[in-house]
């Protein structure tokens, strides 16, 4: 059995949402999954896991939220070579440049993708969460 993080920020309720459903298809395939809150999250636990879920919304001028995701981000980023990750968020503006540019972040710090992002403008809808889902599954 794989063990998942969720690791996560939430202003609204909208990327819990994606989270909570991210974490249901990790289970339904079998995964024990531990969600943490950003803020709790750090690069000492990154070994305990198998894989791992980032999710954080766009925040101001299409950044990662600065006070708590931010630093946990700056903090775990250089421990995830080779680990396999998944990235989600939501979004009320803009086009996602957000996560092009986490994306990319992550590549470059050579992790491995279990999918594509997943994003949500504004509150995910049924297909947004549908593929929260399939992050999940991913993942396990």
């Amino acid at each position: 059995m794989s063990k998942i993080a969720v690791v996560f920020w939430s202003g609204t309720g909208n990327t819990e949402a994606m989270a909570k459903a991210v974490e249901d298809g990790a289970k339904g395939k079998g995964a024990e999954v531990v969600e943490y809150n950003a803020s709790a999250f750090s690069a000492g636990e990154v070994d305990n896991f198998d894989a791992i879920a980032f999710g954080c919304p766009a925040m101001g001028a299409e950044v990662l939220e600065e006070g708590e995701f931010q630093p946990m981000w700056d903090d775990v980023k250089g421990s995830l070579k080779g680990k396999k990750i998944a990235l989600f968020g939501s979004y009320g503006w803009g086009s996602g440049e957000w996560m092009d540019n986490w994306k990319a972040e992550a590549e470059g710090e050579g992790v491995v993708l279990a999918a594509d992002p997943v994003m949500a403008n504004n509150a995910p809808d049924d297909a947004a969460l549908a593929q929260c889902k399939a992050l999940g599954e991913a993942l396990a």
